[in-house]
């Protein structure tokens, strides 16, 4: 039985480096083995955002932290990031830190590649253009002298001559059935947060083709949860603190034209802040933290990654190491989950 990973998910959008470093710390003393960090030009927000680089912070954490996994969720290897370049980066962590690191992929947002100067495509390219990135930065990391002609995208003799020590592992983030069957072609598992389970079955059935076109075994990838909390024993503090992300609850065909995080945040309204109250646990009651978890271990996912906007970040991750996290371990060895991935 595949045994479950836990990751702490620092968001760069919202702490300076050094803070998300002091977080980092407490969470692999109370027992994270994981540390997930998102990768952004912009933040959601004007007010108290932030947006350090990922690559470089991750290095200091993975020479800080020596016994955990580091990687990202998500890398946009479309625009500001070449995907070559970012088979280069990664292959540099793993050749430096081998067997801890990982990459999240995904089709991205409008907000961290429009203010580069980039036109920002249509879902139907981003998707090609994703299929593309993730075919090359495979080819390099395993590859010699590589020659890649693509629709979007060109490698003349392009070799890595520092190579991965170990193997990479890639995800692919998704909510979509394109995508995810991308995923079982190419990838080593999917992630999806709350919103994504909407889809959960069919996503499951796409990724199970595309195992099936490559002739993989679909039981041999990972699912990924962003399990986003906000706790507090105050519930008004609680929601205060996710209301940080109302950003993110815009509709996708409203926010894809805006880059602007001033903008973004003056957009928010009262159906933005709903939705944030329907897609984040945001809750005073640690029971309801353990039935959430609990509901995504029966569901076979087998990386759980816990993002916390809660606003004493300090005293939650205390309760998580002393209680929440020896209980989804061992809730997770009880349920004897089979390594296979069902659409039931």
């Amino acid at each position: 039985m595949r045994g479950i990973s836990l990751g702490y998910w620092v968001a760069q959008e919202q702490y300076p480096p050094d803070r998300l470093m002091e977080f980092s710390i407490h969470a692999s003393i109370v027992g994270f083995d994981t540390i997930v960090t998102s990768d952004h030009f912009h933040p959601w927000r004007d007010n108290g955002g932030h947006s350090a680089h990922p690559w470089i912070w991750m290095t200091a954490v993975a020479e800080r932290l020596k016994g955990v996994e580091v990687g990202t969720a998500v890398t946009t290897p479309l625009f500001r990031y070449h995907p070559a370049i970012v088979a280069q980066a990664f292959a540099t962590l793993d050749y430096m830190y081998p067997g801890r690191i990982f990459v999240t992929v995904g089709t991205g947002h409008a907000m961290n590649e429009v203010p580069l100067g980039f036109q920002w495509p249509n879902y139907k390219e981003k998707v090609e253009r994703l299929r593309e990135a993730v075919e090359i930065i495979k080819l390099l990391w395993r590859g010699d002298f590589v020659d890649y002609e693509g629709k979007y995208y060109r490698l003349v003799k392009a070799k890595l001559y520092t190579k991965p020590k170990k193997n990479i592992r890639l995800y692919i983030a998704t909510a979509d059935r394109k995508v995810a069957e991308i995923a079982g072609q190419y990838a080593d598992g999917i992630l999806t947060n709350p919103r994504g389970l909407e889809n959960y079955g069919l996503i499951v059935k796409a990724l199970e083709e595309g195992c099936r076109k490559a002739g993989r075994d679909a039981s041999s990838l990972s699912k990924c949860m962003e399990f986003k909390v906000s706790y507090d024993p105050d519930y008004d503090k609680a929601l205060k603190g996710a209301l940080f992300w109302a950003p993110t609850a815009i509709p996708r065909e409203k926010r894809e034209g805006v880059a602007d995080p001033r903008e973004l945040e003056a957009m928010v309204g009262e159906s933005e802040v709903e939705k944030i109250k329907k897609t984040w646990l945001i809750t005073s009651d640690p029971d309801d933290i353990y039935k959430a978890l609990g509901e995504f271990l029966k569901l076979g996912f087998d990386r759980v990654f816990i993002h916390s906007s809660s606003p004493d970040e300090e005293k939650f991750l205390n309760l998580l190491g002393r209680e929440i996290l020896p209980w989804v371990r061992e809730y997770y060895e009880s349920l004897q989950i089979p390594i296979r991935i069902s659409s039931e």
